[in-house]
């Protein structure tokens, strides 16, 4: 499995599709740090928010660049099961080396990191750069699973796959607003990007509750992406 990564890792990246993502990514960035300096963890929480659907339309990429008929005989080589995660774990290698750049971008070339004032009730800077890691950390695997219910394997053309992408990408940040009427229907990226811009440091049980919450929902996306690539390839 680790070289079906390795071979599908390449072929995104020598076949040029990881510029497009590149490029959008990097231009989100330089709209949301390219405009002064703020404290580190409102800025990486909305970060997060930005990059989700970048990640998400990454991972559908990297899973729709293989062919279909090479992708069966993968299937046929290492199993449905591996053959499927191993699109999954390239996926989300990308995803998380566009989140360190995410990570890195505020300090070089913006400097839009500022420290917090003596005797402000803001977290400290090592724990806003602690809290940003996690909200991209949260968002990664939430992506991933959009990207995958999108990818041809499932919706077997590209205009469906653009809609589920787009739909997706967009009921986050609708269903993620505050009083949203169901907002357990997507992934947290929104109430993670509210809880890093409080004045004060968020308890530890609402992190706990973020993480369960990506997780169950990465669950039943995973779990419905793996029984419809089944049932259609």
């Amino acid at each position: 499995m680790i070289a079906l990564v390795r071979m599908r890792l390449a072929a995104f990246v020598r076949g040029g599709r990881a510029l497009a993502p590149l490029i959008a990514a990097l231009a989100l960035l330089g709209v949301i740090h390219g405009g002064g300096q703020s404290p580190a963890a409102p800025a990486y929480g909305y970060s997060a928010v930005m990059l989700f659907p970048v990640l998400a339309w990454q991972a559908k990429l990297v899973l729709d660049t293989e062919p279909d008929g090479q992708r069966r005989l993968a299937r046929l080589a290492v199993g449905a099961r591996r053959e499927a995660a191993a699109g999954l774990l390239a996926a989300t290698i990308l995803g998380l080396a566009f989140c360190v750049v995410a990570l890195l971008v505020p300090w070089w070339p913006f400097h839009a990191i500022s420290s917090p004032e003596a005797g402000s009730a803001e977290p400290s800077l090592a724990a806003g750069i602690a809290l940003g890691v996690l909200a991209h950390l949260l968002a990664v695997p939430a992506a991933v699973a959009l990207g995958a219910l999108a990818s041809r394997a499932v919706t077997r053309t590209v205009r469906n796959g653009l809609i589920v992408l787009v739909t997706g990408s967009v009921l986050v940040v609708v269903l993620g607003l505050s009083g949203s009427v169901a907002p357990w229907l997507v992934p947290p990226v929104m109430a993670t990007a509210r809880a890093l811009s409080a004045d004060h440091l968020p308890a530890a049980g609402t992190f706990w509750l973020l993480a369960g919450w990506t997780t169950l929902w990465c669950a039943v996306a995973f779990g419905g992406y793996g029984r419809l690539r089944r049932s259609r390839s």
